[in-house]
């Protein structure tokens, strides 16, 4: 099994619930969850530090130019990325590396990691994606449909990770996530058919 571990999504998929209750599910606690540096805004409900890193531009602008990223992005206008030796001093320490990112952050990871394992989040449909981006109430309404407009581009880019993963049940999805990371299963053949028939369908829409 890899030691790196890249987990992407559309926003509003549920990938941040899901690796929540992975996380729980790590009895030896060997996976270790990346912390993104962001020059993001920080959310009433965001902790410093464990649910990012919130910097200035100027100082993300420093890191990047010393190298100092093992991804990195710009989504939205916002400035995202992983710090490279801190993923390298937990593989040497012997654990596993969880990282929640887009598809951007994933190919970046790839190219330095070929051998990660890289899984992509579905929603069941596109309605009820958008119905979770409202109902969660973190954007104005501007930035819902930019991420809905964006979503099919995300969403065509999970062909080619190594896993999808529809977040239907949430304790199917859940379960897929534990075989293949916690187990190091593949999924049953009716989940990853079920999968890739989603899509396609959403990718027709």
């Amino acid at each position: 099994m890899s030691k790196v571990i890249v987990i992407a999504a559309p926003s509003g998929a549920g990938k941040t619930s899901l690796i929540e209750s992975l996380l729980k599910e790590d009895e030896d606690h060997k996976i270790k969850l990346g912390v993104s540096f962001t020059t993001r805004k920080k959310r009433e409900n965001e902790i410093n530090g464990l649910s990012y890193f919130f910097i200035s531009k100027d100082e993300f602008i420093g890191m990047h130019e010393r190298n100092e990223f093992l991804e990195s992005a710009e989504v939205f206008g916002n400035l995202y990325g992983t710090n490279k030796s801190w993923v390298e001093k937990q593989i040497k320490a012997g654990s596993k590396v969880l990282l929640e990112l887009d598809w951007q952050g994933a190919k970046q990871v790839k190219s330095s990691f070929p051998d990660c394992l890289t899984l992509f989040i579905l929603p069941p449909s596109l309605q009820e994606l958008k119905e979770r981006l409202m109902k969660r109430g973190l954007d104005d309404l501007d930035i819902v449909e930019r991420r809905l407009s964006l979503a099919k581009k995300d969403i065509s880019e999970g062909k080619s990770f190594d896993f999808l993963i529809i977040n239907d049940v949430f304790e199917n999805s859940l379960n897929d996530l534990k075989k293949i990371i916690l187990e190091g299963k593949g999924l049953s053949k009716e989940r990853a058919n079920k999968a890739n028939n989603l899509l396609e369908e959403l990718l027709k829409n």
